[in-house]
């Protein structure tokens, strides 16, 4: 919170505040006087002594390869352990001296030498291929380092090894969800609660997306389609983001409100995946109704009722809008027609209310990511219903036209409602 921007826009209020009368100048030294100092940040200089560091770095690191294959295997695993000491030490050092920003640089360093160990030890004793089991150990360790050292680098690296492996071990066995993984996601989504930091949150989100995109592309079902495996998730995220967000707690509403923002662009994004595959689901479906697995399914209504459940607790219409949009997207998966006669104007409709929600929840929580979201959504669906590659050009523009005249009738009855409601 007591960062330098909030500093100086606190500043400068304080002084308009004092200037127009509203505080007295006894109160705005007050106020002042009741702040801590400022931590420390990089200057010139210590800008200067990173690159500095990092072409010393770079020229040891290119003269141990010009000379890798003349150094004996013992000293090249030296060279790697010295590395983590070293890199191990200097965050120590830049820690007990406030320097935070360069200790969690050096435990990221750290943390991706020690996966150069893994692939090092690998490669001169001839250990099993197991690429997969490679990143896993790499995860681990790094993971450990960040526990350790509190580093968020150091869990950005756990998290890439850990998304690596279980995009390999999906495409190894296709036809078997990958849960192992859900339980190192679910060991990092605790430490950012635990640590209470916006960017540790911000990595717990991302590190999702490896794992649903893998899975949705090699999870093989008769007639499933991955857009529609991707909305589940995207449900998911978004109904267990605001559920969380509810909660009465500081550390579950930082975690919960990253989260509940991914999955709000997550819901745009598979808005727009569904309208522009339209024409891969009717070649691939056999059946009236999307072939989608159980587990897939429970994850889409389970992200509706955690929404429905933040708005009851929180009392806000914004969170019941952003239920109803995923649960618009979730039911133009069924909509979309088996046969290759007619056009999925249903789906085409239910997408386009459901990003007209999506911004609307937005607007009435006051949540600018959800508004961007949902306006996204809205263009994405829209170019897919016009750029379509079968069916009419004029039957898209009439049904264009007439989506956008009953919005505008919509939007009407909302101005005259609006007032008396004030009221």
């Amino acid at each position: 919170m007591f960062d330098k921007t909030y500093r100086q826009r606190l500043e400068a209020d304080l002084a308009r505040w004092e200037a127009d009368g509203v505080i007295a100048p006894a109160s705005a030294a007050s106020i002042r006087n009741a702040l801590p100092p400022l931590p420390p940040g990089i200057n010139i200089a210590v800008v200067v002594a990173i690159v500095g560091g990092l072409l010393i770095a770079a020229a040891f690191l290119a003269f141990v390869a010009a000379h890798w294959t003349e150094i004996a295997r013992l000293l090249r695993f030296s060279i790697l352990l010295a590395g983590m000491v070293v890199a191990g030490g200097l965050g120590a050092w830049f820690a007990a001296r406030g320097r935070d920003l360069l200790a969690d640089l050096c435990a990221s360093i750290g943390a991706i030498v020690f996966g150069a160990g893994i692939a090092l030890v690998g490669q001169m004793y001839h250990l099993g291929e197991d690429f997969a089991g490679g990143m896993l150990l790499w995860s681990i360790g790094a993971f450990a380092g960040a526990l350790l050292t509190g580093s968020r680098g150091a869990l950005a690296v756990g998290l890439v090894a850990a998304s690596i492996w279980t995009c390999m071990r999906t495409t190894d066995t296709p036809d078997a969800l990958h849960l192992p993984f859900i339980a190192v996601w679910l060991i990092a989504a605790a430490t950012a609660f635990a640590w209470n930091s916006r960017v540790a949150a911000h990595l717990v989100s991302l590190a999702l997306l490896p794992w649903w995109i893998a899975t949705s592309l090699r999870f093989e079902f008769d007639g499933a389609e991955p857009s529609f495996l991707l909305a589940n998730g995207a449900a998911l995220v978004f109904g267990a983001g605001l559920a969380l967000a509810a909660a009465p707690s500081p550390r579950a509403l930082r975690l919960g409100s990253v989260l509940s923002v991914y999955g709000a662009l997550a819901l745009a994004a598979v808005a727009f995946l569904e309208v522009t595959t339209a024409d891969d689901i009717l070649r691939i479906r056999t059946k009236t109704v999307s072939a989608q697995p159980i587990w897939a399914i429970l994850c889409g209504i389970a992200g509706v009722v955690l929404a429905l459940a933040s708005a009851g607790i929180t009392r806000r219409v914004g969170e019941v809008l952003a239920a109803g949009a995923i649960g618009l997207v979730l039911l133009a998966a069924p909509l979309w027609p088996a046969a290759e006669a007619g056009e999925p104007w249903l789906a085409y409709a239910a997408l386009l209310c459901a990003m007209l929600c999506l911004v609307v929840s937005g607007m009435l929580d006051d949540v600018r990511p959800r508004i961007i979201a949902g306006w996204l959504g809205i263009a994405g669906v829209v170019a897919g219903i016009t750029w379509a590659v079968k069916g009419s050009l004029l039957h898209r523009s009439a049904f264009l036209a007439a989506a956008g005249i009953a919005a505008v009738a919509f939007a009407t009855a909302l101005n005259r409602m609006l007032p008396r409601a004030a009221r």
